[in-house]
């Protein structure tokens, strides 16, 4: 069969096209915007990229095309291959649905939810299940450094999945994790995301609903006990085993943790049942190593196991990647996009460094953020950093005024060359600099770390 993907370069849309080309399809793609991770992993596997979204692809003849959630008929100018699509009655598909037809419907699928950390604790349970020998199939918002690519079809009968609320196609406005039909369920934390298609926290918890309604009695669902969303969620109907963790006290049958972030017990009530001991930093993480220890348990992986493998966990391409040093000033690169994420990152980097200056530096490039509903929430986000920097993009709201609460503190510019220059001019040997954004950010690293050579030698 030979699939033509749409959006081809997305971290969920990519990962489709890597499973796809492994399991003997011919896969070609297009894409607005090209660039890595994915775009080096796809051109690895040998998929033909082609940029934009001509009408002239439809020469390809695929069998079906699928329809990445990028592509609107609101920008129809943009999108004429979908146009020719339409008008042609050629056969397509969502990129969800085609994955649930023909990948997961045989396989014991096990989903992770939730506003944040759902790339982290996906690809650590990809890693207990592959270190527990159950050879796991598996498709990631990232590309985990223990695998080397975001998505394999895996020969075992797992599949693990990172299961995004956003909507699946404009022809079908539903949850992608709606088609996923887990049996083993993480629900990690519940925030207002996605304000451009969510108008309220309420709209996404019925959306986390619908997919609670689709986990069989016999299924089990990991949910964070400290999150209220996802507690109003359950209390809407919950016909599955519940397993909570993150508690903060005792609590019968709940997973929790006792010691630093790097080292630590898992407990389920008082009872000592692992210990973790990995090089990741920050208490986020700990909670998903909770969630990921709880939903391979349904699967027969035993925590004290679940617990030891994670000391080979390699974290994810874009969480906290050192990019490189030069002149003494360490360059990270990550995905962190949402106020909360970026607070998180920040602080988990502020651990990690002590005393060290931490400047954060970062692109509202988010749908959510473009649209400027969070945009009060910055100053909070980044108050663990000495300096922060902002790109000022066409979002329709001035990033100088939301920050202005920062004072001295924050600076804007309104281009990334700008914005390097700002960063070099501040920076001073023993700074670590953290770059966040969900794209390409210009290629803002390479670019400082070539001013920063140029400054210090």
């Amino acid at each position: 069969m030979h699939i033509h993907i749409l959006g081809i370069c997305g971290t969920f849309m990519g990962g489709i096209a890597a499973i796809a080309r492994e399991a003997g399809h011919k896969v070609t793609g297009c894409d607005a915007n090209v660039y890595p991770p994915m775009s080096d992993q796809l051109r690895s596997l040998g998929i033909e990229l082609i940029e934009g979204y001509s009408a002239a692809q439809m020469d390809l003849k695929p069998d079906v095309f699928l329809v990445g959630n990028v592509v609107t008929r609101a920008r129809s100018q943009d999108f004429a291959l979908m146009e020719a699509i339409l008008d042609a009655g050629a056969n397509y598909t969502s990129g969800p649905q085609w994955l649930a037809e023909n990948v997961l419907h045989h396989q014991h699928v096990l989903a992770v939810a939730g506003t944040h950390g759902k790339t982290g604790t996906t690809s650590m349970l990809a890693w207990i299940l592959e270190a527990a020998g159950l050879n796991p199939g598996f498709l990631v918002g990232g590309v985990p450094l223990n695998f080397g690519v975001s998505a394999r079809l895996g020969s075992g009968k797992h599949f693990v999945i990172e299961a995004d609320e956003y909507d699946t196609a404009l022809f079908d406005k539903r949850s992608k994790f709606v088609h996923y039909r887990p049996r083993t369920a993480i629900m990690n934390n519940l925030e207002h995301d996605h304000a451009d298609i969510f108008p309220d926290l309420a709209a996404i918890e019925t959306q986390f609903h619908h997919l609670v309604r689709t986990v069989p009695s016999t299924g089990r669902l990991v949910v964070n006990a400290r999150d209220e969303a996802l507690q109003r969620v359950l209390t809407r109907g919950c016909w599955s085993e519940v397993v909570r963790f993150g508690a903060l006290r005792e609590e019968p049958g709940a997973l929790r943790a006792r010691g630093e972030a790097h080292a630590f017990d898992v407990l389920r009530g008082s009872l000592k049942i692992g210990r973790v001991e990995w090089a990741l930093q920050g208490e986020h993480n700990q909670l998903n190593a909770l969630a990921a220890i709880g939903a391979a348990e349904h699967v027969g992986v035993a925590p004290e196991a679940a617990a030891a493998s994670l000391a080979d966990f390699k974290n994810v391409k874009r969480r906290m990647e050192l990019v490189g040093e030069a002149g003494g000033v360490v360059v990270y690169d990550d995905f962190a996009h949402h106020p909360t994420a970026i607070r998180t990152t920040v602080a988990g980097l502020r651990q990690r460094v002590g005393l060290a200056r931490v400047l954060a530096v970062f692109e509202p490039r988010s749908n959510t953020m473009k649209l400027g509903s969070m945009k009060a929430q910055l100053p909070w986000a980044l108050e663990e950093a000495d300096l922060s920097f902002c790109l000022q993009g066409a979002y329709g709201w001035d990033a100088r005024d939301a920050l202005a609460p920062m004072g001295a503190m924050a600076h804007v510019a309104d281009s990334v060359d700008g914005l390097v220059a700002a960063i070099v001019a501040a920076a001073q040997p023993g700074d670590h600099v953290l770059c966040m954004s969900n794209g390409g950010f210009g290629g803002i690293h390479a670019k400082l770390l070539a001013a920063l050579r140029a400054r210090f030698g």
